[in-house]
């Protein structure tokens, strides 16, 4: 697999790392996270006027219409601040959301206003649950007259308080104990509504959120494609939208080994640099293996995408080893920096804190592996 960039994509990857490097240097970015800010929305603008808050959008609705692996330069670069906002959930997984279960006339008028970057959208999926998946959409929804009654809470919602609409997983019809996909609605939820509260969740470096509905009214028109068929609806999303989050994640892991390597090389102990003791030489390694092998499933995977070939597998291997690769590069550089890498001012740690808080994003790793394991008949 050929992983050269084209000249375009050159280019997107050479603007986005001045973008990072001017708009939020490192010293900008430990201070967001400690002081856990999630969103910045003077950012946000400029990096809409770039055109990136669409570019998987189809240009008949607004968007630059680029490919997965072009939006995945964009995402390698970001990951590599590591930059907070609304990029992937409202730039890339809400409007693949639309694309794949709205009506034309709901495309129409929810996803111009994304791809500008005038509003932001984000998907609520899980309730207080112990593991993701279907079984995790507990939030109901009762139709009533020509309106839906919406109870429940969504936990974990990216970027949940800079979110203008929420697109939320609920059960329109009773679960089936032999099918819990079924009767799964994709409703789109204003935030500004009566009987909607959300709340940033404290340890999270994306603006994570709990978004609480209390008898929420919205129009039969809010549902999104056909009711009861949401679940197929987003997992076909989700299969395209995954692997431009693992890019994110490969960014972090690249920028974490990086500055890991220089330390070894200046930092001095015993009259000599640390990158010359066998066991530090160990955690590079180890770091190495992880990044090259969320590197390689990943571009494996939106390669596929790109050629329209059958993906499945690919994906969900690539969120698997991306999600860990980053958590365990991390890991590896703690063990090279010590205590140093655990300051507030260190750049490891906003990587630390956005690891951790990918790691279960979608899907923790094992998640993934069961459903790649299926995808491939195993």
């Amino acid at each position: 697999m050929d992983l050269s960039l084209t000249e375009s994509q050159q280019m997107l990857k050479a603007t986005a790392a001045e973008f990072v490097k001017t708009e939020v240097p490192t010293h900008v970015v430990t201070e967001l996270s400690r002081k856990n800010v999630g969103f910045v929305p003077e950012l946000w603008r400029k990096a809409a006027g770039l055109g990136w808050a669409g570019m998987l959008t189809p240009p008949q609705y607004g968007g630059a219409g680029l490919g997965y692996t072009d939006t995945a330069v964009l995402f390698e670069e970001l990951g590599r601040a590591p930059l907070v906002g609304p990029f992937f959930s409202s730039g890339v997984l809400a409007p693949l959301v639309i694309l794949e279960a709205g009506t034309e006339e709901q495309k129409q008028s929810l996803l111009p206003p994304l791809a500008r970057g005038e509003r932001i959208a984000t998907v609520a999926i899980s309730d207080p649950a112990p593991s993701f998946g279907a079984d995790s959409v507990l939030m109901t929804a009762a139709r009533d007259g020509d309106a839906y009654v919406l109870n429940g809470t969504k936990l974990f919602v990216h970027d949940a308080a800079a979110a203008d609409y929420l697109i939320c997983a609920v059960r329109t019809e009773p679960e089936d104990p032999n099918d819990l996909t079924r009767g799964i609605t994709l409703v789109v939820v204003e935030t500004g509504a009566a009987g909607v509260s959300v709340r940033n969740l404290e340890g999270f470096m994306a603006a994570v959120g709990q978004v609480d509905l209390s008898g929420v009214r919205v129009p039969a028109s809010a549902v999104l494609g056909t009711p009861g068929q949401g679940w197929p609806a987003l997992q076909r999303a989700m299969q395209r939208a995954l692997p431009v989050l693992c890019a994110y994640q490969v960014g972090g892991a690249q920028e974490v080994y990086e500055f890991t390597a220089d330390y070894t090389k200046t930092r001095v102990v015993f009259g000599q640099p640390i990158g010359r003791f066998q066991r530090v030489q160990d955690h590079v390694v180890e770091l190495v293996n992880n990044l090259d092998g969320a590197r390689w499933t990943t571009y494996e995977a939106l390669s596929k995408l790109d050629d329209h070939q059958p993906a499945a597998g690919n994906v969900h291997l690539a969120k698997a080893m991306a999600s860990d690769g980053y958590y365990q590069a991390c890991v590896n550089s703690l063990e090279v920096h010590a205590g140093v890498g655990t300051d507030r001012q260190h750049p490891l740690v906003p990587h630390v804190i956005m690891a951790r808080t990918l790691y279960s994003y979608l899907g923790d790793p094992r998640y993934h592996k069961r459903l790649m394991a299926d995808a491939v008949g195993l």
